[in-house]
């Protein structure tokens, strides 16, 4: 009897021409052309996570960033239509050192290559990531360009350098709905997908800034009615329905740019609980009297170490921001305004807590996707919040249980 032969899978020869990552300080790597073609400028950061490459792609708070991917090896599970934050890829661009060109995974039903491709995301592998990200961080985030196209690399150091930085921008308007509407989609489950909430308890009018379709998914889950409104919408426009509580949702960029935010945070400050994660929390911040700062490289990642200051416990984070709250600005809110939580690595605000009003905030990301869920309990410290605002009226303060 004859054994049949069963031919092994094998990924296409490697064939992609040579492609070329540029940075303004004039520091150049070579790798090979990934996604589309093309050339694409932004701010050039890192992030540490060693999954979850499709959520950072889909995450709105990377618009006007191109991403370097410290783990090694990027797509070896492929991408699906189920894990992505957002209606889009909204990064500027993408860096890894390897790209798996045969994704495993029962989920898959792209490569990578070809999503960047299909949404025209221009990509560069075969860089050296652990030395462009020593360079970041020695040096800091900077603009940058790729081309897959270009044969002088001299020239894209100076098409970096003409590049308009991050900072005074405002990049929120370029990722948020244009108009509200409502989500009643909850969490992703294991043989059953997305499921409907339990039944609602509270209704949350909840800002879009570049939201992440996470949140919305974890607030249903903590039996929240969800209406999602626009970055331009007045806060009378949130206060027309009668919300239990206020979100603020993460978002892109630098929030001293965010065209009317802070005015209408001013005016919702103390109509009804107020949760904000990341840029919602820094708007918050600036709305409360605080200060902004640029870090010298960010943190983006998924094992970034918090610590909440009220119960002296630790967090594994999720983050993606390059923007924080200077704690000593803090001291001149008052002192009714108290940072809540701190970052383990170098001392950045990670939380705002009032003591008089229901509010509180966050820097980084309790809904994960992708990183730890440590801190999924913020969801449930905001309904209790609401319930503790519904039972007592309006006067009702930040402490009791919402702590």
């Amino acid at each position: 009897m004859e054994t049949e032969t069963v031919p092994s899978l094998r990924p296409p020869a490697n064939d992609r021409p040579a492609a070329w990552l540029a940075l303004a300080d004039g520091t150049v790597f070579s790798g090979r052309a990934l996604g589309a073609t093309g050339e694409a400028g932004g701010e050039v950061v890192f992030n540490t996570a060693m999954t979850g490459y499709q959520e950072v792609l889909t995450d709105p708070s990377y618009r006007g960033q191109m991403v370097c991917m410290t783990y090694p090896l990027i797509g070896n599970y492929g991408v699906n239509p189920e894990d992505v934050e957002s209606r889009q890829p909204w990064v500027a661009g993408f860096i890894v050192r390897e790209a798996a060109r045969l994704p495993s995974n029962w989920r898959a039903t792209q490569t990578l290559h070809d999503y960047l491709a299909e949404h025209g995301i221009v990509a560069i592998e075969g860089v050296d990531t652990r030395q462009l990200t020593r360079h970041i961080r020695d040096h800091g985030c900077q603009m940058g360009v790729i081309s897959t196209v270009a044969t002088d690399p001299r020239a894209l150091v100076e098409q970096a350098r003409a590049l308009a930085p991050i900072e005074g921008r405002d990049l929120v308007a370029e990722v948020s709905t244009p108009e509200s509407y409502p989500w009643n989609e909850g969490a992703w489950g294991l043989g059953r997908g997305f499921r409907p909430g339990p039944p609602a308890r509270f209704r949350v009018a909840a800002y879009d800034f570049g939201v992440k379709r996470n949140i919305l998914r974890l607030l249903v889950d903590a039996a929240c009615e969800v209406r999602v409104y626009p970055a331009h919408a007045q806060a009378s426009d949130l206060l027309a329905d009668d919300p239990d509580g206020l979100f603020l949702s993460n978002g892109p960029g630098d929030p001293e740019a965010v065209a009317g935010a802070v005015a209408q945070i001013r005016r919702l400050i103390g109509e009804r609980p107020l949760f904000g994660i990341c840029l919602g929390h820094q708007l918050t911040g600036l709305a409360l009297g605080g200060k902004i700062v640029k870090l010298p490289f960010g943190h983006h990642g998924a094992n970034h170490p918090v610590m909440d200051l009220a119960t002296r416990k630790v967090e594994i984070t999720s983050q993606n921001h390059n923007f924080a709250i200077d704690v000593e600005s803090i001291q001149a809110c008052g002192e009714a305004v108290e940072v809540s939580h701190l970052n383990l690595n170098d001392h950045t605000c990670e939380g705002l807590v009032h003591r008089d009003l229901p509010l509180f905030t966050v820097q980084y990301h309790p809904e994960a996707s992708p990183g730890p869920h440590d801190a999924a309990y913020l969801f449930g410290r905001f309904t209790a919040l609401m319930a503790e605002f519904k039972d007592r009226g309006p006067g009702a303060g930040a402490r009791g249980s919402a702590q």
